[in-house]
């Protein structure tokens, strides 16, 4: 998958490319957020789609390379970006994973394995698939499903929305 590399330039922000849609294409509003580590290495990035007129994201895309701490979840754990979906929306119910399936997804020319996890809060859906260069892409949404013509859409984000002006 060509598009999915590592950048060669480090720019101001991630030090991988973040897949995600363009914000051009989303109707609500886009937010970002950093994941640093101590050393000031960027962890993971997540990015809040707010279709809810700031009550909180419809969707969280969440992009964590190899080693960041945030991969690390226990059996039943939910994902970083769940936890986080949650927090936006102001839900303190307790939430777990109930079930994992692995899911085939043509992506163009490319095959996706997709593992759908099945949460006990069934207004949020989740699913996970790992680029070629390593970096774990999670989704959680809120109330919608997450349909197999969203992996369509998902592209390469500009370095530029991640640096400082």
């Amino acid at each position: 998958m060509s598009f999915l590399r590592r950048r060669s330039a480090t720019p101001a922000g991630p030090e991988f490319d973040v897949l995600a849609m363009d914000p051009g294409d989303w109707p609500g509003n886009l937010g970002a957020g950093l994941l640093p580590a101590p050393d000031g290495t960027c962890q993971g990035v997540f990015l809040r789609y707010d279709l809810f007129g700031g009550r909180g994201p419809a969707m969280i895309i969440g992009n964590l390379p190899e080693g960041s701490p945030a991969r690390e979840v226990a059996d039943g754990e939910i994902p970083f970006e769940v936890g986080q979906l949650l927090l936006a929306l102001e839900n303190d119910e307790e939430v777990t994973v109930v079930g994992v399936e692995d899911t085939p997804v043509l992506q163009g020319d490319n095959l996706l394995i997709v593992r759908r996890l099945k949460l006990s809060e069934g207004r949020i859906s989740c699913v996970q698939f790992d680029r070629s260069d390593g970096v774990l892409v999670t989704i959680a949404a809120w109330d919608r499903p997450i349909t197999d013509d969203l992996y369509a859409l998902l592209k390469p984000l500009p370095a530029e929305l991640f640096q400082q002006g």
